[in-house]
């Protein structure tokens, strides 16, 4: 740098001019822009209607609960507080708190249980009630695979009867006339709708698959894979293969559900009739005749 009045040659940082004595006043540096404030992040929509617990734990109206083990034996554990309730499928109960009260019912009435049970499933419904405090009670499905925590949000359902374990006693939970459809389709007259606001906890053979299907985009789905799927959604039943009913049964498909997008469907990577089948083999026959004996 230099003086301003002599123009003599100065260290950088001088405060006077050591010829002339001239005061040097240092210039403010420039000021450096700042970066524009980063916009802040967007929700990315990925279009799925089950909003699940990814950690496997939640809380709703006077309960908690997380789902241990998940994978293959997993287990539904409900923390209530008390006075506050739960409502499973009757048989669904692996453990409870010794102040658990339980009430097993037919939900709907008459009609409603025969509906229930027409449909596959048990005609009573079991609710469970803390009493005098907090209570435990774990719940878990009769054949080994996961279960997914949904929380439904003012929203409808389909579930497969063999699906459904458990959910808010808020939750509107009818079987629904399935027609011929469904019937023909092995999945029964009937089927489960859920709707309203609360937690849904669901079971499946195997994992849960999930596929959001765009507006007019269409899908198959074997229907002994099937879990749940929204219920406004559009599916009709058809053989799988194209070519006869005859080559269809051949190919081991049989009745598969064609479902039409928007929607979403939760499928189950194993299929619980194909397994018993697969089983079949290894057990005596009721002639007793052949098959495996074991001795004592």
């Amino acid at each position: 740098m230099k003086c301003p009045k002599c123009d003599l040659n100065l260290m950088d940082g001088a405060k006077f001019c050591g010829s002339c004595g001239t005061t040097i006043v240092s210039e403010a540096p420039p000021p450096v822009a700042s970066p524009p404030p980063a916009a802040p992040p967007q929700a990315q929509s990925t279009g799925s209607a089950f909003h699940f617990d990814t950690d496997g734990r939640g809380q709703g109206r006077g309960y908690t609960w997380n789902i241990e083990h998940q994978g293959a034996f997993a287990l539904a554990v409900v923390n209530l507080q008390p006075e506050q309730s739960i409502s499973a499928e009757a048989g669904a109960m692996v453990s409870m708190s010794a102040n658990i009260d339980l009430q097993s019912e037919m939900k709907g009435g008459v009609f409603g249980a025969l509906k229930r049970a027409v449909g596959g499933e048990s005609a009573f419904v079991s609710t469970f009630t803390a009493k005098g405090g907090a209570g435990e009670v774990t719940l878990a499905p009769g054949a080994p695979g996961d279960i997914a925590g949904i929380e439904v949000q003012n929203q409808a359902f389909c579930v497969q009867s063999s699906s459904y374990l458990a959910g808010d006693t808020s939750l509107q939970v009818d079987t629904k006339f399935g027609g011929a459809k469904s019937f023909f389709g092995g999945e029964g007259l009937f089927v489960l709708q859920v709707s309203g606001t609360g937690l849904l906890l669901v079971s499946s053979f195997g994992s849960i698959h999930r596929k959001v299907l765009k507006p007019g985009e269409q899908y198959v789905v074997d229907t002994g894979h099937l879990v749940a799927w929204e219920a406004q959604m559009r599916y009709d039943l058809q053989k799988a293969a194209k070519s006869g009913f005859f080559r269809s049964f051949l190919s081991g498909e049989g009745m598969v559900a064609a479902f039409t997008g928007p929607g979403e469907i939760l499928i189950q990577t194993r299929n619980l009739a194909a397994f018993a089948g697969l089983l079949q083999r290894f057990f005596p026959s009721q002639g007793g005749g052949s098959g495996f004996s074991f001795g004592s």
